[in-house]
């Protein structure tokens, strides 16, 4: 018998913003995903607080700090924090269907180096402190494909400086879409900013690095013939970043 399914309002609130790179969508959670929350939240969400967010408190170690940005489902996340038991794993997601979804994978998978927000992201890199942020992980956001929504898209001037900000010196920023417009966009907003040195240089793009595995998202696209564009950029310090 299918499962019944929940109202995704059940779920913790999600902080609202006047102008957002999202939309809340009226998905709906199964009862597995809600019985996830309830039971797997107090142990590895992190409830928003206008508070200074403390990730070794959350943690309970302290230890390098990979953030991934609207993970969806959580696939990508998962499969990182399986394979990097040394790194503390954030991920930060809106949508709360996706969490519940991931909270299920984290205990099947018995992993407890990955953490959950569900809130909005620029407010979450706007709270923590500068430089806390080891490596940034942001696959597959929403392109906003018509024209007249390219100014909802996430990767703009401004998203950047907060990515730069977030980042201690020499981090690593990773993003990957298969939309060819916003690859490219991507990389002109990111080329454009000082604080960032593009890993494939002229080049602009990469391979798929064995740090993003390859999802069933990404594996229903290349049977129907979509290509992905992978991105890498470097923090750069202080002393490297020109004024």
């Amino acid at each position: 018998m299918p499962e019944k399914d929940i109202p995704a309002d059940s779920f913790p609130a999600a902080h609202h913003r006047t102008v957002r790179s999202y939309v809340t969508r009226s998905g709906r959670a199964t009862v597995a995903q809600q019985r996830a929350m309830q039971e797997l939240w107090p142990h590895y969400g992190i409830e928003w607080s206008d508070a200074p967010l403390d990730f070794e408190r959350a943690f309970v170690r302290r230890a390098p700090l990979m953030m991934e940005i609207g993970f969806g489902a959580g696939e990508a996340l998962l499969e990182f924090a399986r394979q990097h038991p040394d790194i503390n794993c954030i991920g930060v997601e809106v949508h709360r269907p996706g969490v519940g979804h991931l909270l299920l994978g984290v205990r099947e998978a018995g992993i407890g180096n990955l953490r959950v927000m569900c809130h909005d992201a620029v407010e979450v890199l706007e709270q923590i402190a500068p430089a806390s942020l080891d490596s940034i992980h942001i696959f597959f956001p929403d392109p906003w494909p018509k024209k007249r929504h390219h100014k909802r898209r996430l990767i703009q001037p401004p998203f950047a400086s907060l990515l730069a900000r977030a980042l201690r010196p020499d981090g690593t920023l990773r993003l990957a879409t298969d939309w060819e417009h916003y690859a490219m966009q991507m990389r002109d907003v990111l080329d454009a900013s000082a604080a960032f040195e593009n890993h494939a240089g002229a080049a602009g793009f990469c391979a798929r690095p064995d740090v993003r595995p390859k999802t069933r998202f990404e594996a229903r696209g290349e049977r129907l013939g979509h290509a992905v564009w992978d991105l890498e950029y470097r923090r750069r310090s202080g002393d490297d970043v020109m004024t």
